[in-house]
């Protein structure tokens, strides 16, 4: 399984992770042509060869003309939702600029749809956010990992004055991430969008062995002196039983023998809507032989006291259970078909023999169904086989390439 490793030893932004991307092998000339493809005209994309501190690396710039305005962020959505890119860069673009305007409404108490950012700093954050997200797809990397990330130190000036590295809105945006400060006199190190990035597109620590396939470096704009202010970033193939997802979670139990099915069911959904990884409700027999119902809930640790809270506050119950449980979670990557003249969304996941499945999105199954007057039988039938030619044509596509990075595509 083809994976990414993000070693950000000198911080992390988005053109340092665009240059990373085209020093491993991203086509220089598509990249050169996102900006028309978004519609930001007038844009132009430089990129150059580099040294910081003696490694060479691949710089990314953008020239970009006086804007008419700030943009706000459901301006930036509304943008990326139009624009002619594969579902999944459009809905992992989404998540990720939704991060950034939860973040700095956090910080800056107001609601996230009030969020602008500056003329420039606006377009350079779409192409950065969806230039990497698009390229990460067209090299055909399944994960992003990414290690402990150097934060920098010092003070940064800001439209909203002089703040401390990182970023009030940076480190929001790093919870759960491991990080580190200095080294000394570096000032800031990571950028909100670098920051972003890694919130919606790291599975977190790298796995514990992997094989190297190629390597490169995106280079930062300052050059200081002994130190190379560069993003390295590696592509390399893992097994299917490395690449499994490992998550610390919090499940949260109860048992109730006073409320109807209807009313649990409701109880449930609400759990699902306020963040619920699972919600399980489970036939139990309680004191004196009461038939009852547990209700499990699993949850990140973020989530646990709100959840939990919730219980009380939508069951009749009045104790819960916590315990710290492990979850393995096979890799999968999220692909579109084309199928029945409709797209539909299919989940690929690599067993730990190395086997992949393919299986369709029920929701879009059901809405092509809805729309061509087929069965959810025939649709769902017609995208699973679409989803395992997808696979085959991927796994012949990598053993012909012998493990090298593909170069993005104009057809992608």
């Amino acid at each position: 399984m083809r994976v990414a490793v993000l070693d950000p030893f000198s911080g992390i932004a988005g053109d340092m992770t665009l240059g990373a991307l085209v020093d491993v092998g991203l086509d220089a000339d598509w990249l050169r042509a996102l900006p028309s493809r978004l519609g930001l005209d007038g844009v132009t994309v430089r990129i150059e060869r580099v040294h910081r501190s003696s490694v060479a690396c691949t710089k990314v710039d953008f020239d970009i003309p006086p804007q008419p305005h700030a943009r706000g962020i459901d301006e930036i959505r509304a943008l990326v939702a139009r624009a002619v890119v594969p579902d999944v860069v459009r809905e992992r673009a989404d998540a990720i600029f939704l991060a950034i305007a939860m973040a700095e409404g956090e910080i800056h108490g107001i609601a996230p749809e009030r969020v602008h950012l500056h003329e420039v700093g606006a377009v350079d954050a779409i192409l950065d956010v969806v230039g990497v997200v698009w390229g990460f797809e067209g090299l055909g990397v399944e994960r992003v990992y990414c290690g402990s990330i150097t934060l920098g130190d010092g003070s940064v000036k800001t439209a909203h004055g002089v703040l401390p590295v990182p970023a009030p809105a940076t480190l929001k945006l790093l919870e759960g991430h491991p990080v580190r400060y200095g080294p000394e006199g570096a000032g800031e190190l990571v950028t909100p969008t670098g920051a972003a990035l890694v919130r919606v597109l790291s599975c977190g620590a790298p796995p514990e062995t992997w094989v190297p396939v190629r390597s490169g470096f995106g280079a930062g704009t300052k050059d200081p002196r002994g130190r190379p202010n560069a993003l390295r970033l590696i592509l390399a193939e893992v097994s299917a039983r490395e690449g499994m997802v490992v998550e610390h979670l919090v499940q949260l139990a109860t048992d109730i023998d006073d409320m109807d099915g209807e009313q649990l069911a409701a109880v449930a959904d609400r759990l699902r809507e306020g963040g619920a990884l699972d919600v399980v409700l489970l036939s139990t027999l309680m004191k004196k032989g009461r038939p009852g119902t547990r209700v499990e809930v699993l949850a990140t640790r973020e989530r646990a006291d709100q959840l939990e809270d919730m219980l009380f506050a939508h069951s009749s119950t009045i104790g819960v259970r916590r315990a710290m449980v492990e979850r393995h979670a096979l890799p999968r990557a999220e692909r579109t078909v084309h199928t029945l003249e409709h797209d539909v969304r299919v989940k690929i996941v690599t067993l730990p023999t190395g086997e992949r499945r393919a299986k369709p999105e029920h929701d879009d199954v059901a809405r092509v169904a809805a729309e061509t007057g087929r069965s959810v039988r025939e649709v769902a039938a017609s995208a699973r086989a679409a989803g395992e030619r997808l696979v085959e044509e991927r796994v012949s596509r990598t053993a012909a390439d012998h493990g090298s990075p593909h170069a993005l595509r104009e057809d992608k």
